[in-house]
């Protein structure tokens, strides 16, 4: 990273916080480190200790070969954290040095997509056991669901403090149109298409959702959005109704309004508008091209393009990304976002499925393969073991200190496809 791109990001990190919320911030990190120093984070703090080593000395090198071994270990560690939260859901994830550290409850949003990976998972490689699991996770769903057809934001809570969210509601769309297609059991295509129903019902005549919740900043418009029109493209699949589909084409029409000549989207970022997180910028190239594939729209399979075409050349030697870019596609954080580098591959994966440009797989195999080195396996606390970071390093500014169940989640979606398509 040049002094100049080094410099912009110090200076706009004083600029966008300001002095207060700056100090606020380094001295949450300040009691984050104070408990690495407890006895049951010795694995942790040896991780830590490691991890920023690596990221000072830039001694990462990517690791070639070993899919099956590391999808197999993100899998098993999907299924602990669906044993921590206790309910049938999958747990956020597993923060060691926040306040009450350890395993957090079942987050519903992301439970909704895990539902997917697992049961692709499940059907390559014969694993009943996942399939199970993954419709375990499916049946806990429609038990939380919301009378509306809605499902609520933020950690599972008891069902008068749940608030509805369009995302969310999506994302476990999605799970329910897996769970329908490997099953037809009529339990998910309801749940899907109350859910459905209120999606379509949210938008308005822009074909923007008017209920964002109350866990993000409060943007009238979330392009990241454009991942829900995917879900319901999807669903249009098993019910006789066109309103779906066609309400998933007014999505992504109104996601590519947000689009500038240069690929980056604005309005797409769960906080900062101005400077998206790489996985916001995944989920919204990722809902683009799979509705542009399968709705025929190469002007969606296009666009999708323009989006991933300035990353390509920002992919550094050992695999990695900065986790956030202004809309010039400069660098706007240190750290790396890890999730969003899954989700980068993942797209680049299906670009290249889709058309063959090699340039593509080229991209999507060095970032698969620097995320590799940092899914640690082997370690003594399996609340560690197999799963990816929220950041790189990991007092990074993306789920801090944490695994957040979605990277991992998205690291399989990638080694799936790595190891489907090989090295042609």
């Amino acid at each position: 990273m040049s002094l100049g791109v080094t410099a912009s990001i110090i200076a706009d990190q004083f600029r966008s916080r300001g002095l207060k919320k700056t100090y606020w911030a380094a001295n949450q990190n300040l009691v984050r480190m104070s408990k690495l120093l407890r006895k049951e984070n010795s694995t942790f703090r040896a991780l830590f200790l490691s991890d920023l080593a690596q990221f000072c000395v830039g001694s990462t090198r990517p690791v070639a070969g070993e899919t099956r071994d590391r999808a197999i270990a993100a899998v098993e560690w999907i299924l602990r954290a669906q044993d921590a939260g206790g309910d049938g859901g999958v747990s956020l994830g597993y923060f060691p040095c926040d306040e009450g550290g350890g395993w957090r409850v079942s987050y519903p949003e992301t439970t909704g997509y895990i539902i997917t990976s697992l049961l692709a998972y499940a059907s390559r490689y014969g694993r009943q056991e996942v399939r199970e699991r993954a419709l375990q996770m499916a049946r806990w769903e429609t038990e939380i669901q919301m009378p509306s057809g809605a499902v609520q934001g933020g950690p599972v809570c008891p069902a008068d403090k749940q608030t509805p969210t369009a995302f969310n509601t999506g994302m476990v769309l999605d799970g329910w149109a897996s769970s329908y297609q490997v099953t037809h059991d009529p339990l998910f295509l309801n749940a899907g298409r109350r859910a459905a129903d209120w999606l379509v019902s949210d938008l308005t005549d822009e074909g923007y959702f008017r209920t964002n919740g109350q866990f993000v900043a409060p943007h009238a418009i979330k392009t990241y959005n454009s991942l829900c029109a995917w879900s319901l493209y999807r669903f249009a699949e098993f019910v006789p109704d066109s309103s779906y589909r066609d309400a998933a084409l007014r999505i992504i029409d109104a996601a590519l309004r947000q689009q500038q000549a240069n690929g980056w989207f604005a309005n797409n970022c769960l906080s900062r508008a101005d400077a998206p997180l790489l996985h916001t910028i995944g989920y919204t190239l990722q809902g683009t091209l799979e509705v542009g594939i399968l709705a025929g729209r190469m002007d969606y399979v296009e666009a999708a393009s323009r989006g991933v075409t300035p990353l390509l050349s920002q992919i550094s030697k050992r695999g990695l990304l900065p986790g956030q870019f202004f809309a010039d596609w400069r660098p706007a954080s240190f750290s790396s976002c890890l999730t969003g580098s899954a989700q980068l591959a993942i797209v680049c994966y299906r670009l290249y499925a889709h058309n063959g440009q090699r340039r593509y797989f080229e991209g999507a195999e060095k970032l698969v393969n620097g995320l590799k080195p940092l899914q640690r396996l082997n370690l003594s606390n399996p609340a560690l073991n197999g799963a990816l970071s929220g950041s790189f390093p990991l007092f990074g500014t993306y789920m801090t200190a944490g695994y957040p169940n979605w990277a991992t989640k998205y690291f399989l979606d990638a080694l799936l496809l790595q190891d489907e398509l090989g090295n042609p």
